[in-house]
């Protein structure tokens, strides 16, 4: 595809393990996602490894905490190189905007290109019950979500993680150049596992995702090329 959307999330502990993944994938993937998992258990040299591939990364570590702690984690994350970092919404405003710039700042004082920063709404795992009786917030998740992605595009940041069930509402709230990167994608037949809201592949890239993400219907596959390789069928033959 020209502008292949499929993120493949390495959920693997094993560097030997991803970057087998990755050189058996990299033909058919847009980008690959490290998540804690693997850079926990490697370190972040995984990182400029699956660049040094000629790769796209999206390192997803979800920062939380007080602003200059996430802005200062923010920049060591900027100079590991990757294309797309991301923080949680629920750490407000200031957090975010602090994110933002020190990553700008970063990488301008490193001669890089900067990173995309983009903000997770309400995880995938989550559904209405569990948003209002255990987390205490009330309303609708799609309340949320689209709440929280606009405040991420005032703070200046470039874009969401979210369900593919809430993308058309973000895209309509946010316009049409605002990232949206979707996990929560099963093709179908696949089982929905931990994840509550899901989607097909091309039901996400047909609703307004710019990237959707897949782990395990791909990295545990048989054959995980010809896997990846069914998805970008789909999409292709569904969206024009």
């Amino acid at each position: 595809m020209k502008n292949n959307p499929l993120i493949v999330a390495l959920d693997v502990d094993s560097r030997e393990r991803a970057l087998e993944l990755v050189d058996t994938l990299k033909d058919r993937a847009g980008m690959f996602k490290v998540g804690m998992e693997l850079f926990y258990g490697t370190g972040g040299g995984i990182v400029r490894e699956i660049k040094n591939m000629g790769c796209r990364v999206f390192l997803d570590l979800k920062l939380h905490d007080i602003p200059n702690t996430v802005a200062r984690a923010s920049r060591v994350l900027t100079a590991l190189g990757p294309d797309i970092i991301n923080v949680h919404a629920s750490g407000g405003p200031e957090m975010m905007r602090e994110a933002a710039a020190a990553v700008r700042d970063e990488a301008s004082r490193l001669g890089e290109a900067s990173p995309l920063v983009i903000a997770v709404t309400v995880l995938t795992s989550i559904n209405r019950d569990i948003l209002n009786s255990s987390l205490g917030i009330g309303g609708e998740v799609e309340e949320t979500v689209v709440r929280w992605a606009v405040s991420a595009r005032d703070c200046g940041l470039g874009g969401v993680v979210a369900s593919p069930r809430e993308v058309s509402a973000i895209r309509r709230a946010c316009g049409p150049d605002f990232v949206i990167v979707t996990p929560g994608i099963r093709p179908p037949g696949a089982e929905a596992g931990d994840q509550k809201r899901v989607m097909t592949p091309a039901g996400a890239v047909q609703a307004g995702a710019t990237y959707i993400v897949v782990g395990r219907p791909v990295t545990g596959a048989a054959d995980p090329a010809e896997a990846a390789g069914r998805i970008i069928e789909e999409i292709e033959g569904r969206v024009s």
